[in-house]
């Protein structure tokens, strides 16, 4: 299987490239930083530098020729204000569903975030609740198109050591998830199809990530 994979160098998606390159697939991270290409290499990835907010639908599809998925796993990062929430988190994302479609790659797996269904209350944070509605713009356009679509919502991010243990269905418990059991449940969902057209929120749990994602779908 080759994969590309939106926002190549963050945390989530080096761990999926790590994981596709240990079952023999092909991982094509797309990055912006050039400097960043070793690390991409080091995890088994394939770096192809390209700007996602400077590059158009057209000339992005080039990079998914021969490609069996895609996975948007960007993200605008700490420290950024809430303009550029809109146009990584949402034109991003979007971006990448258009070309996508040009280059007639039907698999998208789209990285949200728990919560984002419930618009942000008064007196929120601006940045947060850019990003809060960044998020759901995404998963509204996205889900929109022709296209294989699963939106994985984990819940709070940890570095810590993976589980192997979730819990993931259309509406779970607040709760916190290690960032490397996102990308092995990443993983598994890219080798479950019948999963398009699900929107899943993922927290650690009881039921191991080989009995989780079929259950999602039964």
């Amino acid at each position: 299987m080759r994969v590309v994979i939106a926002g190549g160098h963050g945390k989530i998606a080096k761990l999926l490239e790590r994981e596709l390159a240990g079952r023999g697939d092909t991982a094509v991270g797309l990055i912006r930083n050039p400097d960043h290409a070793a690390a991409l290499r080091a995890a088994g990835a394939e770096p192809v530098v390209c700007d996602l907010e400077h590059i158009d639908a057209d000339t992005l599809a080039t990079h998914l020729t021969d490609a069996d998925a895609v996975v948007f796993a960007a993200g605008a990062g700490p420290g950024s204000g809430a303009d550029r929430k809109d146009t990584v988190d949402r034109g991003a994302a979007v971006l990448l569903a258009d070309a996508a479609v040009r280059a007639g790659v039907r698999r998208y797996l789209l990285v949200s975030s728990m919560g984002v269904d419930t618009p942000p209350p008064p007196g929120t944070d601006e940045v947060w609740a850019a990003y809060a509605r960044a998020k759901k713009a995404a998963e509204d356009d996205v889900t929109g198109r022709d296209l294989d679509v699963t939106v994985l919502r984990p819940g709070r991010l940890t570095d810590d050591e993976p589980a192997g243990r979730i819990s993931l269905a259309r509406h779970v418990q607040a709760g916190s998830i290690s960032r490397a059991d996102v990308a092995r449940v990443l993983l598994a969902l890219l080798y479950a199809p019948a999963t398009a057209g699900h929107t899943l929120e993922l927290v650690a749990g009881d039921t191991p990530i080989a009995d989780a994602i079929p259950a999602v779908t039964s």
